[in-house]
């Protein structure tokens, strides 16, 4: 499949993945209808447990993590995440009515790379999240293009002063 055109440059095909972890339905549904209009795939998360299993399959590059959930709160699940190298990469925008000084240490005491508080303005919301994408995005291009220079580094042998003539 061919990239896609968006302003002039090259688009990736795969659209970005939004985890949307959060107990109430009512919260879910609000973000899914104020992120109706990213062009994104969304997936559901009812609790902390749920959340850990569904970034094992669903590989996201965002979550919308509510921090009052069911099983595993959602310090716990940033902490668990942002501990693994295999998905600390992920970009964790805490989402929450806890508004207290302290609350918000302890969101960034576990990792979290952005917070938002409730109830939850939209044109805000799409900001954040759009910002984060670009930041996901970026991180990841950057990392593939420096296990590129590696590769090449490798496939030319030693060089320099080093080298054996």
């Amino acid at each position: 499949m061919p990239a896609s055109k968006k302003n002039g440059k090259s688009e990736s095909p795969e659209k970005s993945r939004i985890l949307i972890a959060d107990d109430n339905p009512t919260n879910v549904e609000l973000l899914e209808v104020y992120l109706a209009d990213v062009d994104c795939e969304i997936a559901i998360a009812v609790d902390g447990h749920d959340t850990l299993e569904k970034v094992k399959s669903f590989r996201p590059d965002l979550i919308l993590l509510d921090i009052m959930m069911p099983k595993l709160s959602g310090f716990e699940v940033c902490k668990q995440l942002k501990g693994d190298s295999a998905t600390k990469g992920i970009m964790i925008l805490m989402v929450t009515a806890l508004n207290e000084l302290g609350d918000i240490e302890r969101a960034v005491n576990a990792g979290t790379d952005d917070f938002l508080s409730k109830p939850v303005n939209k044109l805000e919301l799409l900001k954040r999240v759009e910002n984060m994408l670009k930041l996901r995005h970026v991180t990841d291009e950057v990392e593939r293009l420096r296990r590129y220079i590696e590769g090449m580094e490798d496939a030319a042998g030693p060089q320099g002063p080093e080298a054996p003539a």
